[in-house]
This record gives structure tokens, sequence and C-alpha cells, in this order.
């Protein structure tokens, strides 16, 4: 089982928002601590607002934050939003199946029965949960964090 980079993405950015939680979160800042593309990350930040997961925010002063608590984004959720359908074998799906075991192949059963207990570990793991070691997390990503840019003085 693999999950795509966009998935990874995705999960990296709801942890930094739940650890800097109530404040804001920059693209930068995600693309910054992980060495992660700025436009990738962009693409992430649009779906999972759009998704209700984050709440974004336009402008100079902008990034985004968790859209809601972190104890209710089930880590699986966001895994079936960013990823679509898991076909780990072909045969997962009736319409591109081309293999004439499909209904009595063991293998198949199986691999579906992996899927879901694989599924089954993030539908019971939150964002909170991701975050809950907040020291260390923070400890090991604040020499990796962009400084922020000074607000000129009024």
């Amino acid at each position: 089982m693999k999950l795509t980079s966009y998935t990874n993405y995705a999960l990296r950015s709801l942890q930094l928002a739940a650890l800097k939680a109530p404040g804001l979160v920059r693209v930068d800042d995600v693309a910054s601590i992980h060495g992660l593309s700025r436009p990738h990350i962009m693409k992430v930040v649009h779906e999972l607002g759009k998704a209700g997961y984050l709440e974004t925010v336009r402008g100079r002063g902008g990034g985004f934050r968790l859209g809601r608590p972190p104890e209710e984004i089930i880590v699986g959720d966001v895994v079936r939003i960013t990823e679509g359908p898991l076909d780990v074998v072909e045969c997962f799906n009736p319409e591109k199946n081309t293999c004439p075991l499909i209904g009595i192949c063991i293998l198949s059963r199986k691999m579906q029965e992996a899927t879901a207990a694989f599924m089954a570990v993030l539908d019971d793991l939150t964002i909170a949960q991701i975050a809950a070691n907040r020291g260390q997390l923070m400890e090991r990503i604040a020499p990796l964090e962009m400084p922020r840019p000074e607000t000129p003085a009024r």
C-alpha cells in the first residue's frame, strides 16, 4: 500500500495547522519545513479548504488554519478525499478489470481485507492525535521555519 505525495502533503499541512492553531500557517511555511513544492501545497490547501478541513485567509497576512477541531478530522477521510478509490489491484475496479478470476479469487478477497484493515487504522486516527506530541514536533521544525516578514509600524 502506497499513498500519493498529494495525500502526504495534505496530512502534513493539516498537522502543521493543528500545531500552529489558532494561528495562521502560510503555504511557504509548509513548503519550507517539509521541503515541498509551493504550487503543490497551494493545490492541496485549496482542495482541503473546499472540503471544509481548512479555512483560508487571503491577502498579505493570509494563510490557512483548521476549518474544524482537529479531533473531528479523521485521517481516513482525508485519505479518501485525496486518493479517491483505493484500487490496490486491478480487480477492485470492475470497469477496468481484465482478470478472469474475479469473484472466485482468494487473493482479491485478501487484498480487499488488507485495504479495509489499512483504512480502519486510519479511520481511528485524527489530526489531533498526529499533532499530540506538539513540543517535540515544534522543536524539530523550529530551525526549518521561514522568518515572518516584518510588518511596518503604524
